[in-house]
């Protein structure tokens, strides 16, 4: 089999000092990973449990399989930007195929599969035959897979059909299939680079591929196969994770390229190609894995939480330069003489040894620690970019301080699959109760259910979850405060006139249902016409610009419905001088922000939502549940349209 492994020089250090640091020094990312687990096991009685473990497990999987197949494209010195755009049009195409166009599930799989090859295909063809740059031809890939993806779903989930929703389950009850199917893939790969002709072409294309066409490779063809491999790996990658949230997300996997390729550099492969291997990429995928559960378990905020994994990412591709440049060679692709085999089996050995005694000592050091003085809570925000869930956390901190709670706190970062992950740490945690803004309510239901499994209540804050049991839904009615924002603006505008549309991210729960409560409620106005809806994904700048390109096609509109404040604010920006005078714009949620600029006579409306009292219910609820004191399923936070009337008696 192919390796990068490398080999000592003559004269180096010897000794059984001298074997070990070589040791180590070889096999730097399997160092890395026993560093970490032994200073997670040290830190946190939680991480090592056989739960936790295979929580660690599935969240790699779909990490991993992606970077197996973009180990393909970088051991060929190519880079592939497109695979988590990929992976998640492969499962809309999938949940879409079974669902809407009634196709039989096994072909719609098959469709899924070819829909990933497909884009590959279209990679290599650019690279290959096109001369793109493979940055330049995956990144249009990435835009183009996103694109279809939102086209094909209409920017909503689709639910996954059932009998592939089996492949996020476990086997026995407590064997996850992510991880089998991760296992299956690794070897796969690691059979293709290391027993297979276009493996060793993949090895001479990058170590020189000049040299590589000289000597009778067609080397067009096989970048071809090669982009067609990682677009495989990719659907793969998409159709395990829309099993774990039993829905296809439009914007799943969004970022995923990146932790990919870190994941494979990780590992010991080189940007400039010609070396890499499927363990490496395996470790490097389980180091991101492990740094994110651990971090979870520790209570680390999720803005540190980046710049540790940064620095991390950072430190170990450092340690693979070091370890190059401590007199060392490498061997030429496609060597695997049984030396080095050998000393790759003892590698795995002393490495299994290691983690044994790791288990032993840290089970010891935690056995005889008593339980936590006070209840532990975890709470999961879709995002944390954004100032309505900035102030959702704010007030649970509050309230938790407060009630001396010991409140864990993480941003989703509006991905589904990452607060799944962020959800299984805390139910393999010793946390007494979980409160859960789900980025989507289909999606976070397969994670709630394993907390109800667990005997942990879960208390929903903003928004429910589907299919699972909660003990309560702490909320403001996003519909109700539609229809109010819907009337607020047709009452202002006198019953007529024409408007434009703010949208928040497309497939999010509260964007679809203010939305459809503002529909609904501006029925009741004839005379109002919406003229263009556009998304600006809940955020200030682009909401700046998308309002700025609108008015170049409606000059004249006279009002704006915006479905959260930052949007509105933007708007306010493009609009200048009109805002509050020829065109009344109303927000959504009563952020500070917001407030002002209703204060200012800018913004006409907020339709409040008090984020800090949900905060505080939701931890005051959760704690009632944690203790098996009653709870009511549904706790109502009454909305409430703010003007320059009353804004200055109201409380956000």
């Amino acid at each position: 089999m192919a390796t990068d492994t490398l080999k000592s020089k003559p004269g180096a250090q010897g000794g059984a000092t001298g074997g070990l640091r070589r040791l180590l020094l070889d096999n730097g990312a399997l160092t890395a990973l026993i560093v970490l687990v032994v200073a997670m096991s040290a830190l946190s009685g939680d991480f090592l449990t056989a739960d936790n473990l295979l929580n660690v497990g599935v969240q790699a999987a779909v990490t991993a399989i992606l970077a197996f197949g973009v180990t393909f494209v970088i051991v060929s010195a190519g880079i592939d930007l497109s695979v988590g755009s990929v992976a998640a049009l492969s499962a809309t195409v999938l949940a879409w195929s079974a669902t809407e166009a009634g196709i039989p599930v096994a072909l719609a799989v098959l469709l899924a599969v070819a829909t990933g090859i497909v884009c590959g295909l279209v990679n290599g063809f650019l690279v290959s035959y096109g001369k793109l740059p493979p940055f330049i031809a995956t990144l249009a890939m990435l835009s183009v897979a996103r694109g279809l993806s939102l086209v094909i779903s209409q920017g909503s989930p689709i639910a996954f059909p059932d009998s592939v929703s089996h492949l996020g389950d476990t086997l026995g009850g407590w064997l996850p299939v992510p991880v089998l199917v991760m296992v299956v893939m690794g070897l796969l790969t690691a059979f293709v680079l290391g027993r297979t002709y276009i493996g060793r072409s993949m090895y001479a294309i990058g170590g020189n591929e000049e040299a590589a066409r000289l000597s009778g490779l067609r080397v067009k063809k096989q970048k071809l196969a090669i982009y067609a491999f990682s677009g495989l790996f990719a659907a793969a990658a998409g159709i395990v994770l829309a099993s774990r949230l039993a829905s296809a997300q439009p914007q799943a996997a969004q970022g995923y390229e990146l932790d990919a390729i870190a994941a494979v550099v990780i590992g010991g492969a080189s940007l400039a190609g010609g070396t890499g291997k499927a363990s490496g990429t395996l470790i490097g995928a389980l180091i991101l894995a492990v740094l994110r559960n651990g971090l979870n378990l520790l209570s680390v905020s999720a803005f540190w939480q980046q710049v540790v994994i940064g620095v991390v990412i950072a430190l170990a591709v450092l340690f693979d330069t070091v370890r190059r440049k401590a007199g060392a060679t490498t061997p030429a692709a496609g060597a695997s003489g049984g030396g080095n085999k050998g000393k790759q089996a003892l590698t795995y050995v002393i490495a299994a040894v290691v983690a044994v005694a790791v288990v032993g000592a840290t089970s010891l050091l935690h056995s005889g620690s008593s339980g936590a003085d006070k209840p532990k809570i975890g709470l999961s925000l879709s995002t944390l970019n954004n100032p309505f869930f900035v102030q959702i956390r704010e007030g649970a901190e509050e309230e938790a301080k407060k009630l001396g709670v010991d409140l864990t706190v993480t941003d989703a970062q509006n991905d589904a699959s990452q607060q799944a992950n962020q959800l299984q740490n805390f139910t393999s945690g010793s946390l007494s109760a979980v409160v859960v803004n789900p980025v989507d309510s289909d999606a976070a239901g397969p994670s709630v259910r394993g907390a109800n499994q667990a005997g942990i209540p879960v208390i929903a804050v903003d928004r429910g979850v589907n299919k699972a049991d909660t003990s309560a839904l702490v909320a403001s009615d996003n519909v109700e405060g539609g229809a109010l924002g819907a009337k607020a603006l047709a009452e202002k505008l006198g019953g007529k006139g024409t408007i434009v549309i703010l949208q928040g991210q497309a497939g999010t729960s509260a964007s679809r249902e203010r939305g459809a409560g503002f529909a609904e409620g501006l029925k009741a106005y004839p005379g109002i016409k919406v003229v263009a809806k556009q998304p600006a994904d809940f955020d200030r700048t682009k909401g700046l610009d998308v309002m700025t390109n609108l008015l170049q096609a409606h000059p004249d509109i006279d009002g704006v419905f915006a479905e959260n404040d930052e949007m509105a604010l933007g708007a306010i920006k493009a609009l200048g001088s009109k805002a509050g005078t020829s065109v009344q714009v109303v927000g959504f949620d009563g952020t500070p922000d917001g407030l002002k600029a209703v204060r200012a006579g800018t913004l006409y409306a907020s339709v409040a939502q008090q984020p800090s009292e949900l905060g505080r219910i939701a931890v005051r609820n959760a704690l009632r549940a944690a203790e098996d004191e009653k709870v009511e399923k549904m706790v109502k936070v009454p909305v409430k349209v703010v003007t320059k009337e009353n804004v200055a008696g109201f409380e956000g």
